[in-house]
């Protein structure tokens, strides 16, 4: 009569969750380790200056008037100028924002 052989399955269970963040501080540091991006906007022969420092303040809320219009002038000047830099996510929303209000932008790796 043949052996028969029972093979054991381990199964193993983990009680051990995933951290969240709990504070604020917490999650500027979740934050702070994701990789960064830099928003560039470009210079075009179509839109007028004004129109530019709106949508850049519209878009990017943390922009203060003076640096929208440093933007401007930097991207009219030199043919493109660093928006801000930022969490990937939400580099490629400015960007969005940007192209709806009829501007070039882009974004890469900080």
């Amino acid at each position: 009569m043949p052996f028969l052989f029972r093979r054991q399955t381990q199964v193993i269970v983990s009680n051990v969750r995933p951290t969240l963040p709990r504070t604020d501080e917490d999650v500027r540091e979740a934050l702070r380790q994701l990789p960064h991006f830099r928003v560039l906007l470009h210079n075009d022969e179509f839109n007028a200056m004004d129109h530019v420092v709106l949508a850049l303040l519209r878009t990017v809320p943390q922009l203060t008037p003076e640096r929208a219009m440093a933007v401007m002038i930097q991207a009219h000047l030199k043919g493109q100028a660093e928006v801000v830099i930022c969490p990937r996510e939400t580099a490629e929303f400015y960007r969005e924002g940007l192209e709806h209000h009829g501007l070039t932008s882009t974004i890469e790796p900080a």
